[in-house]
């Protein structure tokens, strides 16, 4: 038996299959106590979500208290299932049961909730993003501003802003070094060229799988695994896709350091572009090692060490 759920901001709802039961309940905690009472009767073998901008997390947790197996997908990969399905129509009771039929069909597996640690953890460094977002955006404003009143505004606004990018840094610190698992996880990360401490938090925040999967699963994940572009005779250029933005951002942000600072990844990009490769091909295939020197590290609990 397979479940899955549309979520909204006030709503769930809900198909079974294969029987076509259809319901819905409230997203509060009533509602999700109903639902997970209601699932946990019929023991599914698998619930399925789609990722909507943190409304799905509450829904998540709820269930996965219960003990409920549960798996929350990317929305893109269930529109284009319904695509080829030709499931062209849209409303919440349709989109449930695609995804219901997703499950059934894909049966993705269900991975275990974050702890409440490591989901604040993820907000903080999300938070620490968005700030950092804010300040640019305001610096870029006052750059074409010339009334001396509102460059006074944009100033106390990013006083504002910096005063609580140093307090989420603050906070972020403290969550990290009073983990045991993180400090040492941190420890070991930004024992690696090119890595400081802010690219190994957003690593430990973004990347909890570092150092369980192997070489192939964790570039794949990161979206620096090269994919296939074949067919028949004809051999199109490889390319990466899917993965995780936040983690290749600060992957990349690693490799330029390495390459300005002729740091030991640099001689893999410079052998990469002496053979021709273009440099952004290059770039990635240096993400690719860097990401999987990382997993190694963590996975043995070893520093880096020069060869």
């Amino acid at each position: 038996m397979f479940i899955g759920i549309d979520v909204a901001k006030d709503r769930l709802d809900v198909h079974v299959r294969p029987s076509g039961e259809m319901f819905a309940v409230t997203r509060d905690g009533e509602g999700i106590d109903e639902l997970a009472k209601r699932l946990a009767a019929v023991a599914p073998t698998l619930i399925v979500l789609e990722a909507t901008g943190g409304f799905e997390t509450i829904v998540t947790a709820g269930l996965a208290a219960a003990g409920l197996p549960v798996a929350v997908v990317n929305p893109r990969q269930i529109r284009d299932f319904a695509r080829a399905t030709a499931r062209l129509a849209k409303t919440d009771t349709l989109d449930a049961a695609v995804i219901a039929h997703f499950a059934e069909a894909v049966n993705p597996p269900a991975r275990p909730l974050a702890d409440p640690q490591a989901r604040l953890l993820g907000e903080l460094m999300a938070r620490r993003r968005q700030l950092i977002e804010m300040i640019t955006a305001e610096g870029n404003r006052r750059r074409l501003l010339t009334a001396r009143r509102a460059l006074k505004s944009v100033d106390r606004v990013v006083a504002i802003l910096k005063a609580q990018l140093e307090q989420i840094d603050h906070d972020i610190d403290t969550s990290i070094r009073g983990t045991p698992a993180w400090r040492e996880a941190e420890d070991l990360l930004v024992s690696v060229p090119g890595i400081g401490p802010r690219i190994a938090r957003t690593l430990i925040a973004e990347m909890p799988e570092l150092g369980r999967l192997d070489r192939r699963q964790i570039a794949s994940l990161t979206g620096v695994a090269p994919f296939n572009r074949d067919s028949g005779t004809w051999r199109g250029r490889r390319a990466i896709s899917g993965g995780r933005p936040v983690v290749r951002g600060a992957l990349y942000m690693s490799i330029l350091v390495s390459i300005r600072r002729n740091l030991p990844l640099a001689e893999t990009y410079h052998r990469l572009r002496a053979a021709g490769k273009p440099a952004k091909v290059a770039i990635v295939a240096c993400m690719r090692k860097l990401v999987t020197i990382l997993n190694a590290i963590l996975r043995d609990k070893k520093p880096w060490a020069t060869a």
